[in-house]
C-alpha cells in the first residue's frame, strides 16, 4: 500500500462567517476535513497543513499575522504536524511541501480545503504532475460564487466544474464517507 498523507489547504478563519472572504459551504467542508483529519491521525498518516498569507498587511484577506490568516479551529495542527506557509495559489510553488512529502516517503495524497477552483485545483494538478496518486474529498472543499462575462456563476457550479475537471485527468474525486469506508 502506498504511504498516505492528508493535505489540508487554506482552511483559515477569513473563509468563515465573520471573516473577510466568506466561502459558501465553509462550515460543512471543514467538518468533513476534520473527520478525515481524525482518521488520518488515528492511522498514523502524515498530515500537512497548508496556510496562505499574502505578502502585505493591506491584503484583502489572509493578511500576515492576522487572526483571519490563522488555521481554523476545526482542523488545528497538533505538535509534530508540518505547517507549510505559502504565498501563491499553488501549495507546491515556492514551498517545501514536496520535500516534506518526499522525506516521509509519501506516494498518495488526499487533498481537502479551500478554494475548490483555486488552491485545491492548483495543488491537485501539481501533485499529479509530480507523480503522486491524488484523491480529493469534494465535500471537504469549499468555494464562492464567481462572475464571468457578465454572468453570475453560483458557488455550487464553480465547485462542481472544478471537481469535474480534476476528476477528468488529475485525481480520484470522492465523498468523505467513501474515504472513511461508510
Amino acid at each position: 500500500m502506498n504511504k498516505q498523507a492528508l493535505i489540508i489547504i487554506d482552511i483559515q478563519n477569513d473563509y468563515f462567517p465573520g471573516g473577510k472572504w466568506t466561502l459558501d459551504g465553509a462550515e460543512p467542508a471543514a467538518d468533513n476535513a476534520a473527520r478525515l483529519l481524525a482518521a488520518a491521525r488515528q492511522r498514523g498518516d502524515l498530515v500537512v497543513h497548508v496556510r496562505h498569507e499574502f505578502d502585505n498587511a493591506d491584503a484583502p484577506f489572509f493578511a500576515p499575522g492576522s487572526p483571519g490568516a490563522a488555521i481554523h479551529g476545526k482542523v488545528e495542527p497538533v505538535a509534530g504536524e508540518p505547517v507549510v506557509l505559502k504565498h501563491k495559489v499553488n501549495a507546491f510553488l515556492g514551498t517545501d511541501l514536496e520535500h516534506t512529502l518526499d522525506q516521509h516517503g509519501v506516494e498518495a495524497l488526499t487533498i481537502v480545503g479551500s478554494m475548490s477552483h483555486m488552491c485545491i485545483d492548483a495543488a491537485t494538478r501539481a501533485a499529479a504532475d509530480l507523480g503522486y496518486e491524488v484523491t480529493v474529498a469534494h465535500d471537504a472543499c469549499a468555494t464562492l460564487p464567481l462572475e464571468f462575462n457578465g454572468k453570475q456563476v453560483p458557488a455550487a457550479q464553480v465547485h462542481d466544474s472544478a471537481m469535474a475537471a480534476l476528476a477528468f485527468a488529475y485525481a480520484k474525486v470522492v465523498k468523505t464517507d467513501e474515504l472513511l469506508g461508510h
